[in-house]
């Protein structure tokens, strides 16, 4: 586990379209980075992507002089598409991703009835990273956790004192992530969260998203403490039968986000394209009555 007395620092960029926030964490002006969760622009209505958001951290990551030695997913997101094949690019840095991505990509090379030469085994991405194997940037030594129920292969990063948690926990008035998607459990997820939140009380958590109540700004920074006394969902006292209870009543009420069927398809790829057809045209798959 990481030494909580190190405080790095963390630079936030806010996707409006997708509520998805980019994250740069580092020591110092200079020294080296990480970037997590990083977001590709994408039109569902034209299938145009754009790199608007992504040039946004790589302005932050020039201007203050970094090195980037990771870009970081915490899962294969549902919401929005990774940029981070434009960020290994343009900054260089190995793309990672908690080891269970195997079991995501198996699970969706089924739904989308993938091309036969898609590996199923991560190689897609340039490391993947291990519950107990730290990994360096810099002099910040990195700490994954496994953290599943809203994903199989749902990882938090803790760096010191900070820990990106992914979309286990959202802001403490928004609560939790959903569990039904193949391979998500209310159980698991439950078991996560108070992992989560068995940390040092001071702990920082950084969202991976905000959707932020009526008259509230967005805000994507919070405590152990804050979490535990007053998350709508897992505040202390809320049992694991409860939870569960909630979680599935409340997830059978929600939509399939905009965005799942491309993004999938993609960052299950580590954010590239679907292999070029004979056209010289990616295309994404629209699996019907699937979900």
């Amino acid at each position: 586990m990481s030494n909580t007395n190190t405080k790095p620092l963390v630079h936030g960029l806010f996707d409006p379209a997708t509520w998805t926030v980019t994250y740069v964490v580092y020591e110092k002006p200079g020294s080296a980075c990480a970037i997590i969760d990083s977001v590709l622009d994408y039109d569902p209505k034209s299938g145009r992507t754009k790199h608007t958001s992504a040039d946004k951290v790589i302005d932050f990551v020039r201007a203050n002089n970094l090195t980037v030695e990771w870009i970081l997913e915490t899962h294969a997101h549902a919401d929005h598409l990774s940029a981070a094949p434009y960020l290994k690019e343009k900054l260089g840095g190995k793309i990672a991703i908690g080891a269970q991505i195997t079991t995501v990509q198996k699970v969706f090379a089924g739904v989308f009835n993938l091309e036969p030469e898609f590996r199923q085994d991560g190689s897609q991405f340039d490391a993947l990273i291990k519950e107990g194997e730290p990994f360096k940037v810099g002099t910040l030594v990195g700490h994954a956790l496994n953290v599943p129920g809203h994903t199989p292969a749902c990882m938090a990063y803790q760096f010191g004192d900070a820990l990106f948690v992914g979309d286990t926990l959202f802001m403490p008035d928004v609560g939790t992530a959903r569990c039904d998607f193949p391979g998500g459990d209310a159980k698991t997820l439950y078991a996560s969260t108070r992992r989560l939140l068995s940390l040092p009380p001071e702990t920082r958590l950084f969202m991976c998203h905000d959707y932020p109540p009526a008259g509230r700004e967005v805000k994507f920074q919070t405590t152990v403490a804050d979490q535990r006394a007053n998350n709508i969902h897992v505040h202390d006292g809320i049992s694991e039968a409860h939870f569960v209870e909630m979680r599935t009543k409340r997830d059978a009420t929600l939509e399939m986000p905009v965005l799942i069927l491309p993004a999938v398809q993609i960052n299950i790829r580590a954010g590239e394209l679907p292999p070029k057809e004979s056209n010289g045209v990616s295309y994404v798959k629209i699996p019907l009555n699937a979900f």
